[in-house]
C-alpha cells in the first residue's frame, strides 16, 4: 500500500460517503473476512523471552479467528451480553489477543493498564461495573495476579477471574520450577476463579449467539495512567473498523510483518496495529509480555526485526531513542517504515535514528478519544518535520477559537484548539461519565481535544502545545492534579502547581513548583521526600521541586502555568547547556503564534553551532537566536 497525501485522503473521502463504504459492521465480520481470505496467513507470534531464537507461538488467522470465537462464547456462557463488560489485566500473549477481539465480539472489552495501582484498577473497575476479569496467574517476577487479587476485593460487580498461566510457553527445566516459586495467592471469597486455558477448550468453534450486526459500543478504554480515576473512552465497533481500514488502506498488506511492542491495552496498538492487520491480513509479532520493557527486547530488537521478516516497526519517542544507542546487528532489509505516536518527536532523535538505522520514520496524531488515528505523515509523500501529517480520510480537523467568547474558524497557520470529527469519535458520548462529556463537543459533532495546533497552507497539522495540562512522559499521560493534591498535603504549601519539563529522553518530565504558608520553612529536598510517600504512581513523582516566593496566578488566582512552563524550560535548557560547555545561554522564553513556547538563546564569544544544534535537537520545544549571528 502507498499513502501520498493529502490528495490521497481527499480522494477516498470523496470516492463516496464512509457510509457507502463496503467494510464489515462488527469486529467478528472483520476477522472472518480475513480469516476467510488468508486462512494459512501468519496472524499473531509471540514469544515469551526475547532473544532471536527464543521459542514463540504463531497463529494463523483461520486459527486466530477460532480462538477469539471461542473465547467470546466462553464470555458469553459466564454471563457477558451486549451491554456487559469484561476487564482484562493482562500484559501482551496470545490469549490477551484472544480476550480483546472476544471481549468485544461477546460484550464490552475494557482492557485496563497492569502497572497501575489496585485502588486505581478497583476504581476502572467499579466505574465500568465489570463482571468478569481475566488477568495472569500468579507468576516469578510479576505482581500482576497480587494487583489484581486486591482490586477485585473493591469492586463487588465481579463475578468470575480467569487466569492465564504463562508457564505453557516454558519449556523444561523452567516449566518444572515455575510450580516451585509461584508466589501464594490469598483467598478470594466473592469471586469464582477459573482457569483460562479449560474453559476455552469446552467451547464450540462457531459462535453460539447473534452476531448483531447494529452498531454498539464494544470497548472502553482508560484514558493516561495516573493516579486519581482515569476518565474511560468509549469505542463503537464502526469505530474499530473505521481504524482497521485505515490500516488496510493506506498502509497494510497481507504480506505485512508488523512489530509491536507497546501495550495491547493501549489504542495505538490495539485500534491502529492489531485492527489494521485483522482488516489487512497483517502479521502482528509480539515481543515479550512487557514489549519495550521486557529484558533484552532492545538488546535483541534488530536481531528480532531480521528473524520475523519485519516490514514496519511501531514505537514511542523514548523507545527510538533507546534503540538508536544499540548497534543495527542484523539485516533490516525488509523493514520499510517505523511509525512513532504518543509523544512528540524530538528532531535530533528524528534524524540521528534515521541515519544510525536507515529506517523512515512517520509521525502521527491520535487520541483515545477518537478510538485513535487522527492524522499521519505519508509514507510516499512529503514528510513535514514537526507536523504530524495530513488528516486521514474521512476525519475532519478544525482549529477552532473561543477564547475570546465568540467561537470562530482559526486562519492558515493560526494557532487554535484541534477539533475533530471523524468515523472513529462518538460524538457526544465519548465517556462513560455523562458530566464529562459536557462543552466536550463544538457544534455538537467536533471533539474537542484539548490540544492547541494550527493547518499550515497544505494541510498538515501541526501540534503546538496543549489546553490540557497533561504531563506527557513517554507517552504515558501524567494528571498534574495528582502531584499538586499531594504537595498541598503538606503543612508547609499553600499553592502547587505541576508541569511537564523537558527531557531528551522522556519528552518531558513532571516537576513541581510551590508558594510557602507565610513563615513556612521547608527544603526543596524534603517536598520531593513528602511526594515519593503521597504520589502513588512512581512516574508522576517529580523530578524537581522549586520554592518561589510566588507563584505566578491568574487574575482570578488560579497558577499559571505557562510562566511555569518558561522557567523549566529556561532552567533545563541552559543546565543542557553549560554541562555541554556552550557558551550560550536562554535569554528569555516567548510564545511564538505559531510554534508554541520558543527558547530565545544568548550567544557567547565562541559557539560550536553543530554541537548546539545536535543538543537542543534532543528536546521537543523550538528554540532561535536572539540576535542575528554576528558577520565574521
Amino acid at each position: 500500500m502507498a499513502f501520498t497525501g493529502k490528495e490521497e485522503t481527499d480522494r477516498l473521502g470523496s470516492e463516496m460517503p464512509w457510509s457507502a463504504r463496503d467494510v464489515p459492521a462488527t469486529v467478528h465480520q472483520m476477522l472472518t473476512r480475513t480469516a476467510t481470505a488468508y486462512p494459512g496467513n501468519d496472524a499473531v507470534s509471540f514469544q515469551l523471552e526475547s532473544g532471536p531464537a527464543a521459542r514463540a507461538e504463531t497463529l494463523k488467522w483461520a486459527e486466530l479467528t477460532q480462538g477469539v470465537t471461542r473465547t467470546a462464547n466462553l464470555f458469553r456462557s459466564l454471563g457477558i451480553g451486549p451491554q456487559d463488560v469484561v476487564a482484562l489485566l493482562l500484559p501482551n500473549t496470545t490469549e490477551t489477543a484472544f480476550a480483546v477481539l472476544g471481549g468485544m465480539v461477546a460484550g464490552i472489552v475494557s482492557p485496563i493498564n497492569p502497572l497501575l495501582e489496585p485502588e486505581q484498577i478497583a476504581a476502572i473497575l467499579r466505574e465500568t461495573g465489570a463482571k468478569v476479569v481475566v488477568t495472569l496467574k500468579s507468576f516469578p517476577r510479576s505482581d500482576v495476579a497480587q494487583k489484581t487479587a486486591e482490586a477485585v476485593r473493591h469492586a463487588p460487580d465481579v463475578q468470575t477471574v480467569l487466569e492465564i498461566d504463562l508457564n505453557r510457553y516454558l519449556s523444561p527445566p523452567k516449566s518444572w520450577l515455575v510450580p516451585l516459586m509461584r508466589p501464594k495467592m490469598p483467598g478470594r471469597s466473592h469471586v469464582d476463579v477459573r482457569q483460562f486455558a479449560a474453559e476455552l477448550a469446552k467451547q464450540p468453534d462457531h459462535l453460539t449467539f447473534v452476531d448483531d450486526p447494529e452498531d454498539r459500543v464494544v470497548a472502553f478504554f482508560h484514558t493516561g495512567g495516573t493516579t486519581g480515576m482515569p476518565k474511560i473512552a468509549r469505542h463503537l465497533a464502526s469505530g474499530i473498523v473505521y481504524n482497521g481500514w485505515l490500516g488496510a488502506t493506506l498502509l497494510f498488506s497481507e504480506e505485512d510483518n508488523i512489530m509491536c511492542p507497546l501495550p495491547l491495552f493501549h489504542v495505538f496498538a490495539c485500534q491502529v496495529m492489531l485492527m489494521g492487520a485483522a482488516s489487512s491480513g497483517a502479521h502482528v509479532v509480539l515481543p515479550t509480555p512487557a514489549g519495550y520493557r521486557g529484558d533484552g527486547v532492545f538488546d535483541n530488537f534488530w536481531k528480532l526485526c531480521e528473524r520475523w521478516k519485519i516490514t514496519f516497526i511501531t514505537g514511542v519517542p523514548t523507545a527510538f531513542s533507546a534503540l538508536m544507542q544499540r548497534p543495527v546487528d542484523a539485516d533490516l532489509s525488509t523493514v520499510k517504515l517505523a511509525f512513532s505516536g504518543s509523544a512528540p518527536l524530538p528532531h535530533e532523535l528524528f534524524r540521528r535514528f534515521e541515519e544510525a538505522a536507515g529506517v523512515k520514520i512517520l509521525e502521527g496524531y491520535g487520541l483515545t478519544e477518537a478510538t485513535c488515528l487522527v492524522s499521519c505523515n505519508p509514507d510516499m509523500g512529503e514528510r513535514k518535520f514537526g507536523s504530524v501529517g495530513v488528516p486521514l480520510p474521512y476525519t475532519e480537523v478544525r482549529i477552532l477559537d473561543n477564547s475570546h467568547g465568540d467561537l470562530r474558524e482559526c486562519g492558515v497557520d493560526e494557532v487554535g484548539e484541534i477539533c475533530i470529527a471523524s468515523p472513529g469519535v462518538f460524538a457526544g458520548s465519548t465517556y462513560t461519565e455523562a458530566a464529562k462529556n459536557a462543552d466536550l463537543f463544538h457544534y455538537d459533532r467536533y471533539l474537542r481535544t484539548g490540544d492547541l495546533g494550527r493547518l499550515d497552507a497544505d494541510g498538515y497539522l501541526f501540534i503546538t502545545g496543549r489546553a490540557k495540562d497533561l504531563i506527557i512522559r513517554g507517552g504515558h499521560n501524567i494528571d498534574p492534579a495528582v502531584i499538586e493534591e499531594a504537595l498541598l498535603t503538606h503543612k508547609a504549601v499553600a499553592f502547587a502547581g505541576a508541569i511537564g519539563q523537558p527531557d531528551s529522553r522522556a519528552g518531558e518530565l513532571p516537576c513541581a513548583y510551590v508558594e510557602l504558608v507565610a513563615g513556612a520553612d521547608v527544603t526543596p529536598e524534603e517536598l520531593l521526600a513528602h511526594c515519593k510517600v503521597h504520589v502513588h504512581e512512581r512516574a508522576a513523582i517529580p523530578k524537581h521541586v522549586e520554592i518561589l516566593s510566588e507563584l505566578p496566578k491568574t487574575a482570578v488566582g488560579k497558577v499559571f502555568k505557562p510562566e511555569l512552563r518558561k522557567q523549566a524550560i529556561k532552567r533545563v535548557y541552559d543546565a543542557a547547556l553549560a554541562e555541554a560547555g556552550l557558551d550560550v545561554t536562554v535569554q528569555e522564553v516567548v510564545d511564538d503564534r505559531k510554534r508554541g513556547l520558543t527558547a530565545r538563546l544568548r550567544r557567547g564569544a565562541d559557539v560550536d553551532d553543530e554541537k548546539l544544534v545536535q543538543l537542543l535537537g534532543n528536546f521537543t520545544r523550538p528554540w532561535e537566536w536572539a540576535e542575528p549571528k554576528p558577520q565574521a
